[in-house]
């Protein structure tokens, strides 16, 4: 069977979407609500808001205590979480096929009717602050806030997704409630399922229940613009974390998919180039990666290493090295290998309805269609030697952004990496 045909869309009058991907082999489905709603949407003023009011949904309803959400779904064996980007915003619920109906009407529920009580409130910020505390304390996870933001600065794009603990601390409620209104139209938003699921009883389901979703003129987003730079931050840590990167592409970009086998070429896997020289030539990290990060209109390509206090020296220059030789320094052999690793990673993670479900979702958001996973195939395989050449020269024109964290006396200078770079 087409993989395509599992897929079917309506659109609503109001612009609310409804998509499902069917999956005859499984008993149990994927579904949630996806906005086209996060951190780049918030004012500066309130950074935060949109992570608080994702954890405010489940603190009780019109209908619902919070208690009575979570026995709810747990009654039927279901899981309910969800989670806040810089771009988009998820409530989802993973159940069985028989109990889409109450996954429905309790998403329907958390979204439309939170009641956003003040005490509430008060326990949740309490919650949020120690969530921001906890990243502060995991060098691993906070490098990449502060690398987004020396990446965007002070821009939308750059604020962090948990939000600044002095804002968080003293959000209103009407700010909070006041976010959904303004910010979660029902054309921002898509229900979205996997699994066993019968589109039909769905989209009757989702009209009788999202019967409350503010419509409107969309609100203007900040246009991003890179910039980079460099941050040292001197901490008393074990390693010293290290986050390198340049302006990448976005979503829709002709060159997505050459980003993406680029990155996985350099350093996405243990025949990376990345991994083979760093780690198994000369023994200097333990964890190294690259990434490529995309948006709506931007991106990211970049490297992270975690390594110690004495071989940071050495590493740094060794990454610039590997970077600035990989448009000369290429075969057709690496560039197959990285597209194989990519195809597989694509056609394995349809094999869970929670992944189907988040792919879905998300290119519904962006592109308004389901992209077939044979499309996707073609694309990585039209990838060619000289586009990862390109493309590589590409990055390394734009400015590096350079974040380091832990004892950083031994970090080459910020203008030392752009002449190795050049």
């Amino acid at each position: 069977m087409d993989p395509a045909s599992t897929v079917r869309i309506t659109t609503l009058p109001n612009g609310f979407r409804i998509a499902t991907d069917r999956m005859e082999s499984v008993e149990t489905a994927a579904i949630g609500i996806w906005a086209a709603v996060g951190t780049r949407h918030e004012p500066a003023e309130h950074n935060g808001v949109a992570h608080l009011l994702e954890h405010m949904a489940f603190k009780g309803t019109k209908r619902r205590s919070a208690r009575d959400i979570v026995v709810e779904i747990e009654a039927v064996g279901g899981y309910l979480n969800a989670y806040t980007g810089r771009e988009q915003t998820a409530y989802y619920a993973r159940v069985l096929a028989k109990d889409v109906p109450l996954a429905v009407d309790i998403i329907a529920d958390i979204i439309q009717n939170s009641t956003y009580e003040e005490a509430e409130l008060a326990r949740e910020r309490a919650v949020v602050l120690q969530e921001i505390g906890q990243a502060e304390d995991t060098p691993d996870d906070i490098i990449f806030d502060h690398f987004q933001e020396i990446a965007y600065p002070d821009q939308s794009m750059g604020r962090p997704v948990l939000g600044r603990a002095e804002i968080v601390r003293d959000l209103p409620r009407d700010v909070v409630a006041g976010y959904l209104e303004s910010r979660y139209r029902a054309d921002q938003m898509v229900l979205c399922a996997a699994g066993k699921v019968d589109h039909d009883v769905l989209v009757d389901l989702a009209i009788k229940a999202f019967d409350r979703l503010p419509t409107g003129a969309r609100p203007l987003v900040e246009a991003p613009s890179y910039r980079g730079g460099d941050l040292r931050l001197n901490r008393d840590l074990e390693q010293v974390h290290v986050a390198l990167g340049f302006d990448g592409v976005a979503q829709d970009h002709p060159d997505y998919y050459t980003a993406s086998v680029m990155s996985q070429l350099f350093g996405g896997g243990m025949s990376s180039r990345l991994f083979l020289e760093v780690r198994e030539k000369r023994g200097l990290v333990y964890s190294i990666n690259s990434f490529s990060t995309s948006f709506d209109d931007c991106g990211l390509f970049g490297v992270y290493a975690g390594t110690g206090e004495e071989e940071v020296g050495e590493m740094m220059p060794v990454i610039c090295d590997e970077l600035a030789r990989l448009p000369d320094d290429l075969n057709d052999e690496e560039v197959v290998r990285a597209a194989a690793q990519l195809k597989a990673g694509t056609l394995m993670s349809r094999e869970k309805t929670s992944a189907r479900c988040e792919q879905l979702a998300n290119q519904v958001l962006v592109f308004d269609r389901a992209i077939p996973v044979q499309e996707i195939v073609s694309k990585i395989d039209a990838v060619t030697t000289d586009d990862i050449r390109r493309i590589t020269r590409q990055f390394l024109v734009s400015p590096p952004t350079l974040v380091t964290l832990g004892p950083i006396g031994q970090v080459m200078p910020y203008d030392d990496l752009r002449k190795r770079l050049s």
